[in-house]
């Protein structure tokens, strides 16, 4: 196996917040932001006629337009349907172990993902062993890594978890693998199998015992594994057909007290508001949307036990961005710009625990 890289990519999602409607503050703010401002241009600052917008920027601004239609930005939605998943050791070297799980069929489209728990059978050491360690060597570091193939052979691995177990100890131990499964997904490759690396490390070893470490033995890896205590992949889902958000709103009827999660239009009036008028050139309003309604709450305690999770609520999910023109002061003259503002337009609502942490997306 070649070597092995991490890579790191944060994938943020800047919104208004989970289930707040754009106001025109926020898009002053934001158009602010862009252009480096500290408050919008004075009627002084501004030309009693509009500029003539040149072809060139006008292309600019229709060629923004058309792209946000085609890029949206992703929150992390959930779901809540039990599935286990039985791995089999794929290779073994030193105190590195890949485990390998196949997943055609395991997450129907039909389905989000909540969580993702991988069990591991940690196996007994010796006592004859345990008696030559020091009290400083009792530990050792489980890290687990999601291990991505690329179709030219080279690999990256992306950490998930992490924890320190007991040499003392034995039995089953869990570690949350989500965003190992999140990343999977992202692939779109659903015949491919999910691979995990396993790796044993020291921490705070002893002078007596500088390979404690290799103690830390999970079934599966020597001739004691059985087909028991084979590693684990448990998948948490929730049928999105009666948990999830139904899509686009009647535009002819309200939206009621308690009515199920859905997107409602709403139309942001940029010509009405004092501070758009002869600096923002194009366009005159848009569609903003927003995410209205109520979310069905699973039954029973939540698959989530952090104290950070909340219930579930109605959030905008997918957003794009919104191409504008703005006339800005440029040696005493006034020019079109264009500007495109992030997370304006959402595009889809979902239905996704108050608090919990937005996915990290796959780099390249």
């Amino acid at each position: 196996m070649g070597p092995l890289w991490l890579c790191w990519v944060l994938w943020a999602l800047p919104l208004p917040g989970p289930g707040a409607a754009l106001t025109g503050e926020q898009v002053l703010e934001s158009l602010l932001r862009q252009l480096g401002l500290s408050e919008a241009p004075g009627p002084a600052q501004r030309d009693a006629e509009e500029p003539a917008t040149p072809a060139h920027v006008r292309a600019q601004y229709v060629a923004l337009l058309r792209r946000s239609h085609g890029a949206r930005s992703r929150g992390k939605r959930f779901s809540q349907r039990v599935r286990e998943v039985a791995g089999r050791l794929l290779a073994s070297e030193a105190s590195t172990h890949v485990l390998v799980f196949s997943m055609e069929g395991r997450l129907p489209p039909d389905s989000e993902l909540v969580q993702a728990v991988l069990r591991l059978f940690q196996q007994p050491v010796p006592k004859a062993a345990l008696r030559r360690l020091s009290p400083h060597s009792a530990q050792a570091r489980v890290t687990i890594q999601w291990l991505r193939i690329r179709e030219d052979s080279s690999n990256s691995t992306y950490l998930v978890d992490s924890r320190l177990v007991s040499l003392h100890e034995s039995g089953w131990k869990a570690f949350d693998v989500t965003e190992a499964v999140n990343f999977w997904r992202q692939l779109s490759r659903p015949g491919q199998p999910l691979l995990l690396q396993v790796s044993v490390q020291r921490e705070h070893l002893g002078p007596r015992a500088p390979g404690a470490h290799k103690l830390v033995r999970f079934a599966s890896q020597g001739r004691e594994g059985t087909g028991q205590a084979e590693p684990q992949l448990e998948l948490h889902s929730l049928d999105l057909g009666a948990y999830g958000a139904r899509g686009d709103c009647d535009p002819g009827a309200p939206v009621a007290e308690g009515a199920r999660c859905c997107r409602q239009e709403m139309y942001i009036d940029l010509r009405g508001m004092t501070w758009a008028q002869h600096w923002v050139l194009e366009p005159p309003g848009f569609l903003a949307y927003e995410c209205v309604g109520a979310c069905r709450q699973p039954p029973g305690p939540s698959t989530f036990t952090g104290p950070f999770l909340g219930p579930r609520r109605c959030i905008a999910s997918e957003t794009t961005s919104l191409p504008v023109i703005v006339s800005v002061q440029e040696g005493g003259r006034s020019r079109p710009q264009v500007v495109s503002l992030p997370n304006m337009r959402v595009e889809k609502c979902a239905c996704s625990w108050d608090g919990a942490p937005v996915p990290r997306k796959l780099g390249p």
